[in-house]
């Protein structure tokens, strides 16, 4: 893993390793020049309290002349021309001579000043290599404990990256856990990550159970539902071809009929949904033109009674590969809210090379239930309609399913209109443009 532990635990040991040296290096550089100037300040001062004692005892006490000092004196009240030049303006004290590798202590007292000038050359040397082996000994003390931290801790981790190395390979639909069995670490494990082991163990057990439970509870509850809602279907249609039937029970059959085939499409949709995304369903060759003329045709009864016009505009529709279903699914469930919501007016379909659009002139809908359009159960307004708040939401998940996003707008009292794109790379138009085309109303039975 480029991200994993491991690495990370190189980078911040590395980094504790580079702020160490960091450290370290200016520590010594600080503590070297603090004790130079001690070491100076002191060796010379005692250079001058030797020779003021040496003074006191014999005026013509001689100066300081060695291969490192030379001594100076200026009686209280002569002149300091005797002085070189870089010397005369020094007041009291230690100070560093310009040009480098001389300092000069100046005591002042009441015979006179004494001026010791001396050639720090060796003591630098001295203090240099004296550094610089500290230095070094720190810094490579230093990089060998973080080195063995780092191995120690690198171990340590290693079972867990393991761990998630084989987790992260497993089958989502059937994982493996005799994989991350304590049996198969490649390195000792440890007790914490064996209890991490068994738990992820226990845990893609259960996951596994639950995903198999509901795919066979979606499995049998859809296709356990088709039986009655086909015995439904074709005792309607015996019921409606029975020309004794009364005018009255046919309009409540056709709202059987209606409500059975809205739940047909409904299990279509659970039972696609159900599969898992890389487990295609059962796809066929189609025109887009055809699902949406048979959906059309399914809505206009809900029309009777409204003065609402439907029509379609096609524009060259495409053809598709995919359960047909699935589309009409989505075009049915974005027609019936067209309709449901759509007092008069209108509702225009235009079907397009990559796309179809459906836009009414209904009531419309504000930003805030715009935004939670899609959620499911959410209804803005329960008292409107018949409807359980799951049709966009099944829209937007067969759209993602299938690579057909959907898109609305709207804005209160100015209607809404959706959008489902196709995939890009389609086949040509089934047809070339066509005028607009007005679907006809049935009227009323």
């Amino acid at each position: 893993m480029p991200q994993g532990l491991p690495r990370k635990i190189k980078l911040a040991f590395i980094l504790q390793a580079l702020i160490g040296s960091i450290a370290i290096t200016l520590g010594i550089l600080l503590a070297g020049l603090a004790v130079r100037h001690v070491v100076l300040e002191q060796r010379m001062q005692r250079e001058a309290d030797d020779y003021w004692d040496g003074r006191k005892r014999d005026p013509e006490y001689p100066l300081p002349r060695t291969s490192t000092t030379r001594g100076h004196f200026v009686p209280t009240g002569a002149s300091d021309s005797v002085l070189p030049a870089q010397m005369r303006a020094v007041g009291s004290g230690l100070h560093n001579l310009p040009g480098g590798g001389k300092v000069v202590l100046v005591d002042r007292r009441e015979a006179g000043s004494f001026y010791l000038v001396y050639a720090t050359s060796l003591i630098d040397e001295a203090i240099l290599y004296t550094g610089l082996f500290s230095l070094l000994f720190s810094l490579l003390t230093t990089y060998l404990i973080s080195w063995h931290t780092y191995r120690t801790s690198k171990r340590l981790v290693s079972p867990v990256s393991w761990l998630a190395n084989v987790v992260s390979q497993w089958d989502p639909r059937d994982p493996d856990t005799s994989l991350i069995e304590p049996i198969k670490f490649p390195y000792d494990p440890g007790s914490e990550v064996r209890r991490l082991s068994s738990a992820l163990s226990g845990l893609a057990e259960r996951v596994s159970d639950f995903v198999q439970r509901e795919r066979d509870f979606t499995r049998d509850a859809s296709h356990e539902l088709r039986t009655p809602l086909t015995v439904i279907r074709v005792a309607t249609d015996l019921m409606l071809a029975d020309p004794d039937t009364p005018v009255r029970a046919q309009r409540s059959l056709l709202r059987v009929q209606r409500a059975g085939r809205d739940m047909e499409a409904v299990i279509d949709a659970f039972l696609i949904l159900a599969r898992e995304s890389d487990v295609e369903p059962q796809s066929e060759e189609f025109a887009v033109r055809d699902i949406v003329d048979n959906e059309m045709e399914r809505i206009l009864p809900l029309l009777n009674g409204k003065p609402v016009e439907l029509h379609l505009y096609d524009e060259g529709g495409p053809r598709l590969t995919a359960p047909p279903h699935a589309l009409g699914v989505m075009i049915g469930n974005l027609l019936s809210n067209a309709v449901r919501f759509t007092d008069s007016g209108r509702i225009d379909v235009r079907l397009s090379r990559d796309g179809i659009e459906i836009r009414d002139t209904g009531i419309g809908m504000s930003v805030e239930t715009l935004t939670k359009a899609f959620t499911p159960f959410y209804r803005a307004d329960f008292s409107a309609g018949d409807g359980k708040g799951m049709g966009l939401s099944i829209v937007r998940r067969l759209g993602e399913r299938f690579g057909w996003p959907v898109t609305l707008t709207s804005a209160p009292g100015q209607g809404t209109t959706a959008v489902i794109r196709f995939k890009p790379g389609l086949p040509p138009p089934l047809a070339p443009m066509t005028p607009p085309a007005p679907v006809p109303r049935v009227p009323e039975a």
